[in-house]
């Protein structure tokens, strides 16, 4: 899913959820910018998605229409399985690197990263019985999960980029 379509999702459910408002207060929500508000409302109410009325000089009564609400509901199942691919896809990735580190001998490892990748790999590790340490470690492997990629760190490698961090 494209970051326009994400966005376009996120403003249908605001308008779905906030009928009467400003368009400044959804660009707020929403963290756009006012013209994209306005782009895209302009754009379905041509397209018949949403029927404007106005409220007062600058708040407005926005009314998904059954093809609005059509619209949304394909956005929706478009973001459900752009992110089960991307799921799966960090899924496999996972289970490939912890193979890795349970060939060479570890039963643990380190897991960086506070996102929603991480977690993933927790939850593979889970499932294959392997333990997360809770520190950096220079004797253990460090899978860390950062923008959308996982990265598998030796315990030599560690320990280099420990040394290398102390040294600056």
């Amino acid at each position: 899913m494209s970051f326009d379509n994400h966005h376009e999702l996120q403003l249908m459910d605001a308008v779905a959820a906030q009928p009467e408002t400003s368009q400044a207060a959804l660009a707020e929500q929403l963290g756009i910018a006012v013209g994209t508000v306005n782009w895209y409302l302009k754009k379905w109410s041509k397209k018949g998605y949403v029927k404007v009325s106005r409220v007062s000089r600058w708040r407005w009564h926005y009314l998904l229409t059954p093809q609005g609400l059509a619209e949304k509901s394909r956005l929706t199942r478009k973001y459900i399985d752009a992110s089960l691919t991307l799921f799966r896809r960090i899924r496999q990735e996972a289970q490939t690197l912890i193979q890795e580190v349970e060939a060479a001998g570890f039963n643990s490892l380190v897991i960086t990263g506070d996102t929603e990748l991480a977690d993933i790999c927790r939850l593979t590790c889970l499932e294959r019985k392997m333990t997360v340490a809770k520190a950096v470690s220079s004797q253990l492997p460090v899978l860390v999960a950062e923008s959308l990629q996982l990265q598998l760190i030796w315990p030599s490698q560690t320990q280099l980029q420990i040394s290398g961090d102390q040294s600056e």
